[in-house]
């Protein structure tokens, strides 16, 4: 069952360390971080994990509030947006500099949101002979709690407050049999796709790209199952988002992505498929949606007998992963073959449900290493013991091994080629997941 993953924004003066903490909780670096105030413009955003709890992070710029800079200006406006979305803000101050004006001043426009708040007080680097975080009691938004993200101190500690205090968002049971989400670029005809399956106008159509801001939540009942589809902004290349709004948008539509059972990928068939439509499609892939791709606009085409399967065969030369999504070439304009989406979705979702026997996993497998055995690792035997599949949505196969750090992942790739070749997964990623053995714990094959 799908959840909307909270927001958790972290905000604060210029310099405080934002993009430090950011990068210390998705434990890689993904932002820049620099010494001068102001590196971090544009806003980055991730989804995270703690003790089992997601959330999406986003990390803000440095708020100076009370500036009439333009570039100050649009920064203090993202962070307000990114304010505005979260679920629990992270107000970030300086504990070496002390109480700052600007964090009081932050502090005053933070408390306006009416959202809940924890004061994040960094560079506290001798914990717990240091107390110079209680000074900032004084900003009136509750207990400061002391970090440094350079070196890690109390970030685990922290991140357990936080997960107790963002809300609980799993959905209803009974909300949805599944979770559509349609998504593209702009203008590629999403908006024209949602009103011609539900024969009237749920959304606004414009021809000006960017019409939708939000995603759109729309009912539909279907073969008895109760689909909601989700029509989202169009998502463009980061360099080509700009303001606040369309910006957070964005945010949304990536959300969207995580909670959705599948994606409904809409190109353009006049345009070909861009290095953006590809992206796209790898973000649903890689969240682990099913994923139809329909080619619209496809009555604009002039076309002969391989027009659709030389359209195919480009698509699937340019993105390997795309041989297992299905297409359809269809027409939101006319309704050509619009009805069909329906029955593939409804596929694509039972494919990523399905569960296979375990003997049968170990028959492949088996099989995939008589033809191709795993290779050797420092002149050690790598051995592919017993496999088994042990989740669906998206179907996930658990294999164990000797040695499983040492399995290549152009070799996890032919395990998942072969997996699909025995049974299917039409539109569904396919998992591969090693782990450790001994010999006595099942058979080698």
């Amino acid at each position: 069952m799908s959840r909307r993953l909270p927001v958790v924004a972290v905000v604060g003066r210029p310099n405080v360390g934002k993009s430090t903490f950011f990068n210390r909780v998705l434990g890689h670096r993904m932002a820049i971080v620099d010494d001068h105030p102001g590196v971090t413009r544009d806003r980055n955003f991730a989804p995270a994990d703690w003790a089992g709890n997601e959330f999406f992070l986003v990390d803000t710029g440095g708020v100076i509030e009370g500036s009439d800079e333009p570039l100050d200006v649009l920064v203090r406006n993202q962070a307000l947006a990114a304010i505005e979305e979260a679920d629990l803000v992270l107000l970030m101050v300086d504990g070496k500099a002390g109480v700052h004006p600007l964090d009081e001043r932050l502090s005053d426009v933070v408390r306006d949101f009416r959202r809940p708040i924890i004061v994040v007080v960094n560079k506290v680097d001798n914990l717990p002979a240091d107390q110079s975080h209680h000074d900032f009691w004084r900003l009136g938004l509750g207990e400061p709690f002391p970090v440094s993200s350079l070196s890690g101190k109390g970030s685990g500690d922290l991140l357990d407050i936080v997960v107790s205090k963002i809300p609980e968002t799993a959905r209803a049971e009974d909300e949805a049999d599944l979770r559509i989400a349609v998504l593209g670029r702009p203008n590629v005809g999403k908006s024209s796709l949602v009103n011609r399956l539900f024969g009237e106008d749920r959304v606004i159509v414009s021809d000006a790209p960017g019409t939708t801001r939000d995603p759109i939540d729309s009912w539909l009942q279907y073969h008895g199952q109760r689909l909601v589809f989700v029509d989202t902004a169009g998502l463009r290349r980061h360099s080509r988002v700009r303001g606040s709004i369309e910006y957070y948008s964005v945010l949304r539509t990536h959300r969207v992505i995580r909670e959705a059972d599948v994606c409904l990928v809409l190109v353009d068939a006049s345009e070909g498929i861009h290095n953006q439509d590809l992206k796209i499609l790898e973000a649903a892939w890689e969240a682990g949606c099913g994923v139809l791709l329909g080619v619209n606009k496809w009555d604009l085409m002039e076309k002969d007998h391989r027009s659709a399967s030389e359209f195919e065969e480009v698509m699937r030369q340019r993105a390997p992963f795309l041989r297992g999504v299905p297409v359809l070439f269809l027409s939101a304009l006319t309704g050509q073959r619009v009805r069909k989406s329906l029955d593939l979705l409804l596929e694509v979702a039972d494919e990523r449900r399905k569960r296979i026997l375990t003997h049968e996993v170990n028959e492949v497998l088996e099989g995939l290493v008589r033809r191709q055995p795993p290779p050797h690792s420092r002149g050690r035997q790598v051995k592919l013991r017993y496999g088994t599949q042990g989740e669906v949505e998206p179907p996930t196969f658990v294999i164990f091994s000797n040695l499983p750090r040492e399995v290549p992942e152009h070799y996890v790739r032919f395990l998942q080629n072969g997996f699909r070749a025995a049974w299917g997964f039409k539109g569904s990623p396919i998992r591969v997941r090693l782990r450790g053995s001994h010999p006595e714990r099942g058979r080698a094959p």
